[in-house]
Formats: structure tokens, C-alpha cells, sequence
């Protein structure tokens, strides 16, 4: 039997491949022809064919909230998300300039002080902020760049205009499924990429490899991924981009400061290293500077970072701009620093530290999502109206306890995309994240990573809660 979209319903939700009236969207048009040209069970056969190759690529992560760890694929839906030139181009102009604030925020905050001392953030919050390491005060990166990589959520809501969902500026992963998700695309629908004009994706390692090296004073810099170790939950990913840039893979083992630099373990001896990607949250970087207890960390990298004589990426403290609380200030940030307003906005935010949204997010938890200023993965996190009254109430106490840690923000319908499910199309709600990399200048990935809601009528799409993967295109 012939695969067909017949049938298949937007239940009013913003959909990403049909209108309300059930019209094609732009860029869709040779996809839709090519899958109804297929029989469900050959288009059933292709997704099952592409979790295989996942699975036999080692491309899994570690799930550990279930009391032992288990490795998983993040799914694969082959039926990808396509972004039009237009709306790619607006994206891109956007994210940029959230990127250029931020960086400027974040060295704003470890010098000079202006946005705070000014008022436009509060001096307090920053101060609170579990991410903001006073040893960084004074601090300045090579090249003035603090973060280098940054992957922004970025979901669209029941009008179809997008809005930045949250900042990750530490440590964000999920890139290798990117790329090898479009490897993937290539060959489940060769014909259709052609056809329809999808601008590559596949150039991050060595984008990413000139970023790095750009941040280094030597010529010829040694490069490094630093890994917390097989047992990290994206372990896969820091092999993965070591492999694919053609750089070593290192963990705390590997790593000393030897007079006055950072060396690397060689069969040859020490090697200076240079940069250093890091995998590794800002405080287990340096037991002697910030976590004496952490025992995955290098044991004085931080006075060498500081001296100039090797280069981190991202930036130790660049994590104060992660905050989910920080997040809600962003527009004005880019304000005060750009004196431009925000070219994608926020989704509307309410900081449980002000009495007022207190208030109301108390009055309202029934309708509001509850995010923890510093969890991710969709941890620390309640979508009230899926919520129990017994979670209803235990949250409530959670925000009176420490208002400081919440922000509240609408419930809001992800648009959707068609899914295979069970040799058909169903909608399937829908985010998207973008990379974006800073060295001598931004440039913003044309496609990123589109995770799915894989289970019906979830609005969580991170992998260790169920979700899954779409190859984002993005048309010339």
C-alpha cells in the first residue's frame, strides 16, 4: 500500500509541512511526492535501516536517571524539518546578535560591571547565580571570546514565529547527531536533497578545528577535546568531533601543568597543548580553583588559562549567561549593549525572585512550565497542566523555599512535524537547536538539530526523556 499523508490533521497546532487548509509548505514539495511514491513498508524499512546504522555507528548516549546507566540512540525520524531561506536568513541575523550580547555581557560581568552597576541586572542575581565564579573576576579570554560554541533552543508557537526557548552556553552536545543525521538523510533520500537544494552541514568539524586553532598565539597549535571519561553521558560526541577535527582525545589522565604550560601524554614524551575544547563543567576544570573534590579536572590548568599560555573553550564562567533566570533579561541586554531590540524574542518569562511574578505563578502553576534556573535536560521541571495537584504543590513549596532558582513561563504548543509511527504520518511536537560558533567572527550552522517529541502529545523533546532526532534542511 501506497504511503500517503492523507488523513494526516494539524489538530491546530502551528505545523511545520502543512497549512491550516492542508497545503504543502514551501521546500516540502519534492519530499511529500517522493514519500508517496514509496509503500509505508519500504519508508518503515528506511527508518528501521537508519536506527540500525546508529546503533551499529556506537552513536548512543548514557541514561542514568533510571538508577543504572543504559545506552540509547537518540531516534532518528526520517521524515526531516525543513526551514525556508527566509526564515533560515532571519534566524541567522538574530542569533547573531543574541550571541555578540551575550559574549559582551559576560566579560561586562567579570570586568567592568556597567550592566550591573547601572541596574539593567540586578547585582544580586548574578551574585546568586551558581554558575558566576568569582575567580574569574578580571579575567580576559584570548581574543576576547567567551563563548565559542553555543547551541540556542530556539521552538515556534501557535502563530509559527519563532522565539529563543533557552541559552546553552557551557557545554552543548547533540551536534554529532546533526551531523550524523544528515549522512543518513543522504542516503534514505538522495534524489529529493538534490532536488530540493539543502545547504551542507557537513563543514562543522572544520569550522569548528579554525575556531580553535584561531584562539591559539603559536602557529601549528596542538588542539585537544577534554572528556570527563567513557562514563559521560555524551562520551560518543567528544570521540566523535576529536575523530572527525583529527585532534586527540584527552581526559584528566592525560593532561599536567609542567613548567608553567599544559602537556599532554605523548609516546614521545610531554607535548605543549594549545586549546583545549572541554567537555567538562566549569567547576570539576581545576580541582585547585574551584572543586577540590573533583577528580576529573587538571590540577592548576586555570592559573596557566589565566597567564595566556593555553586557550579554553567555551570560556571558564561563560555559564553565568546559562542561567534560565538570566535568560529573561536577555532583551534587554542586547539592548543595552547594541542598542537594537532582540531580533528573535524571548518566550514570555516570569522570575519567581520578583514578588509580583511570584504571585502569579503560585496563583497559576496549573498553566505555566516551572524550570529550574540551572537544571537541563529536562530535569527540574514541571508542564503544569500534565501535572498531579501533588506536584502542583510540592513546586509551589520549591518557589517559596527558593524563589531565586525559578522562572515560569506559558505552556506552549511546539509546533508539529510529520512522524512515522507505525507505517503512518502523526504530528509530533517539535524544537530546534542551532550551533553557532565565535572566533574571528559568528557564524551560525544552516541547519542544527531538530529533536522530537517522540511520545504523543509530549511537549519534552530531550533525549533522556523520550525524545528523538530530525535532519533539519535548510534551503538555499
Amino acid at each position: 500500500m501506497k504511503f500517503s499523508f492523507n488523513g494526516y490533521t494539524n489538530d491546530a497546532f502551528y505545523d511545520e509541512m502543512f497549512t491550516t487548509e492542508g497545503q504543502i509548505r514551501t521546500g516540502y514539495e519534492h519530499l511529500k511526492k517522493k514519500c508517496e511514491q514509496l509503500t509505508s513498508d519500504e519508508l518503515t524499512n528506511r527508518q528501521l535501516s537508519a536506527e540500525r546504522a546508529l546503533l551499529s555507528m556506537g552513536i548512543t548516549f548514557n541514561v542514568y536517571s533510571e538508577g543504572e546507566g543504559s545506552e540509547r540512540i537518540m531516534p532518528l525520524d526520517i521524515i526531516p524539518r525543513i526551514v525556508p531561506s527566509s526564515e533560515w536568513n532571519q534566524l541567522e541575523r538574530g542569533l547573531k546578535q543574541r550571541i555578540r550580547a551575550l559574549n559582551m555581557f559576560i566579560h561586562d560581568v567579570y570586568n567592568e560591571q556597567h550592566i550591573l552597576n547601572d541596574g539593567v541586572v540586578p547585582r544580586d542575581l548574578i551574585e546568586s547565580s551558581k554558575c558566576f565564579l568569582p575567580a574569574c573576576m578580571g579575567l580576559k579570554p584570548p581574543k576576547g571570546v567567551w563563548c565559542h560554541i553555543t547551541g540556542t533552543d530556539l521552538i515556534r508557537g501557535d502563530d509559527g514565529a519563532f522565539m529563543v526557548l533557552e541559552d546553552n552556553l557551557r557545554c552543548p552536545s547533540g551536534v554529532s547527531y546533526m551531523l550524523e543525521n544528515r549522512e543518513l538523510s543522504k542516503q534514505i533520500f538522495p534524489e529529493v536533497m538534490a532536488r530540493t537544494g539543502v545547504r551542507p552541514v557537513s563543514d562543522y568539524p572544520n569550522r569548528l578545528l579554525d575556531m580553535l586553532r584561531f584562539l591559539a598565539d603559536r602557529p601549528n597549535p596542538t588542539v585537544a577535546v577534554l572528556t570527563p571519561g567513557i562514563y559521560n553521558s555524551a562520551y560518543f560526541e567528544h570521540s566523535y568531533l576529536a575523530q572527525q577535527m583529527g585532534v586527540e582525545l584527552v581526559d584528566a589522565r592525560d593532561l599536567v601543568v609542567s613548567d608553567g604550560y599544559v602537556k599532554m601524554r605523548t609516546t614521545n614524551g610531554f607535548q605543549i597543548v594549545d586549546v583545549i575544547y572541554r567537555r567538562i563543567d566549569d567547576t570539576f576544570l581545576d580541582p585547585q580553583a574551584f572543586n577540590l573534590d573533583s577528580l576529573i579536572g587538571i590540577p592548576g590548568i586555570f592559573e596557566v588559562y589565566k597567564k595566556g599560555r593555553v586557550a579554553l573553550a567555551n570560556a571558564p564562567g561563560t555559564g553565568v549567561a546559562d542561567d534560565k533566570v538570566i535568560y529573561a533579561y536577555v532583551p534587554r541586554i542586547i539592548k543595552y549593549y547594541l542598542q537594537e531590540e532582540a531580533i528573535i524574542p524571548n518566550v514570555q518569562t516570569f522570575i519567581c525572585r520578583e514578588e509580583e511574578d511570584r504571585q502569579y505563578v503560585l496563583e497559576n502553576i496549573e498553566q505555566l512550565v516551572v524550570k529550574e534556573a540551572n537544571e537541563a535536560g529536562g530535569y527540574g521541571m514541571l508542564i503544569g497542566p500534565k501535572a498531579t495537584k501533588k506536584e502542583h504543590a510540592a513546586f509551589r513549596k520549591k518557589i517559596k523555599d527558593n524563589p531565586r532558582n525559578y522562572i515560569a513561563q506559558p505552556t506552549i504548543s511546539l509546533s508539529r512535524v510529520p512522524c512515522m509511527v507505525d507505517g503512518h504520518a502523526e504530528g509530533r511536537h517539535v524544537d530546534l537547536r542551532p550551533y553557532i560558533l565565535y572566533g574571528d567572527d559568528i557564524h551560525v550552522i544552516p541547519g542544527g538539530l531538530t529533536r522530537v517529541a517522540l511520545r504523543k502529545g509530549s511537549l519534552v523533546v530531550n533525549s533522556s526523556q523520550g525524545g528523538g532526532g530530525k535532519d533539519t534542511w535548510v534551503l538555499y
